[in-house]
């Protein structure tokens, strides 16, 4: 139970609004220096300066929540969702209320955090960010590899101990916190700063187990985004096997925990002397038998006597005669019957020219026999006006000749 405090002002004092409103103001802050409150956020607004206002509440009360502009907030705010805030109460003398100055704000258990992650999943999802098709294979033999973590956790020295013992190669740190409000950014920093310089070959982002809630940071946008736009291949080793984090979607290879992402990007001495063993087999193998066929296509081969060889190309060389004797035979057969041909053209030529002079004479008879002076010579006769027009009427007739079949009269 918390006890009820003592009364230190006389009953009979007397104080100004403005008096008694510090007077309280200053109670409160000096009892409640910093508290943890645990409830439900609503009516969140953001200000155009930047702080954020919201109220906490439960079933039974609420109370004003500020958040100053650039406290570090580790997720969205929604309305509805519940969180434990961390901060100092003072009053609003000007609107006699009293309010949480927040510090610092947490999401209360783990619905609400896998209810938060679930929604993000989907959104970052919607963009593309976790196609397969953006995934980029890891390099068969890297010479220098990138590690995202903090210099001091166990993580690194695992994926140290690891490399060591697999195939030596250069490790580059980018010391990162991976707990915490600045978590998220370092950890992006630290993928954008090697995708910047680009010296090295693989990146690992590493973080060893824990609670939920300490794992957040590899779930926040700014990392998956950084994750997801990295140009050089990125291995997440976040957590334990069971831990999926949203950089896990994101990263081109997801490594159950920082051991396994070391054992993911470099083989071991031993395989690859394997690998090596086989390889110089199957090129030793393919030799061998690229030298037996070659052998074998010798040995086929038959060397003809000189004696041959002359007499080979007598016989083609006869070939080629009576071949050519035969295409020059039939040319010289036909040109005698293109001759022939031309020799008989006079008579075709005098077939045509009396055929055509009969032709023209029996249409200078059809021309003759359809003359208008063949009427003219039974007595008829043609009479024109002054313009020399043929009258074909008498009504309103002004002739002006005659024309006969021997001669035209004018009158």
């Amino acid at each position: 139970m918390i006890e009820k405090p003592q009364p230190f002002v006389p009953s009979d004092t007397v104080f100004s609004v403005s008096d008694a409103s510090a007077l309280l103001k200053r109670v409160v802050e000096t009892a409640f220096p910093c508290i943890r409150i645990r409830g439900e956020l609503s009516q969140i607004t953001r200000a155009t300066s930047g702080h954020m206002y919201m109220t906490i509440k439960d079933s039974g009360a609420a109370i004003s929540v500020i958040i100053w502009r650039g406290t570090p907030i580790p997720f969205k705010l929604e309305d509805g969702m519940e969180v434990v805030v961390t901060g100092r109460f003072t009053t609003y003398p000007a609107r006699s209320n009293y309010q949480i100055i927040v510090s610092e704000i947490e999401m209360a258990g783990v619905g609400a955090i896998l209810k938060m992650l679930e929604e993000r999943k989907r959104k970052l999802a919607a963009e593309g960010l976790f196609d397969a098709s953006r995934k980029k294979p890891l390099p068969r033999l890297p010479q220098r590899i990138g590690v995202v973590t903090s210099p001091t956790g166990a993580a690194f020295q695992d994926i140290q101990n690891r490399l060591r013992e697999r195939f030596p190669v250069t490790v580059v740190l980018y010391p990162a916190t991976v707990q915490g409000t600045t978590a998220a950014a370092e950890v992006a920093a630290g993928i954008e700063y090697f995708n910047r310089v680009k010296n090295v070959d693989v990146i690992i982002v590493a973080r060893g187990g824990g609670a939920l809630e300490d794992l957040l940071p590899f779930s926040e946008e700014i990392v998956v985004r950084a994750a997801a736009a990295s140009e050089i291949p990125l291995v997440s080793g976040v957590g334990h096997e069971p831990d999926w984090m949203l950089i896990d979607y994101a990263a081109d290879v997801r490594a159950p925990t920082p051991t396994g992402a070391a054992e993911m990007v470099v083989p071991t001495k031993l395989a690859l002397g394997q690998e090596l063993d086989n390889l110089w087999h199957r090129l030793s193998n393919n030799f061998t038998t690229r030298l037996t066929n070659a052998r074998a296509r010798i040995e086929a081969i038959s060397i003809k006597s000189p004696k041959q060889v002359l007499m080979e190309q007598q016989q083609r060389l006869d070939d080629l005669t009576r071949t050519m004797n035969i295409i020059i035979n039939g040319k010289i057969v036909s040109v005698h019957n293109r001759m022939d041909a031309i020799s008989t053209f006079p008579n075709i030529l005098q077939n045509k020219m009396t055929s055509l002079g009969q032709a023209l004479s029996h249409l200078g008879q059809m021309l003759q026999s359809l003359s208008y002076k063949n009427v003219l010579a039974r007595g008829y006769a043609i009479v024109r006006d002054s313009e020399n027009k043929i009258i074909s009427r008498a009504e309103g007739a002004k002739p002006s000749s005659l024309e006969f079949a021997d001669g035209i009269i004018k009158i």
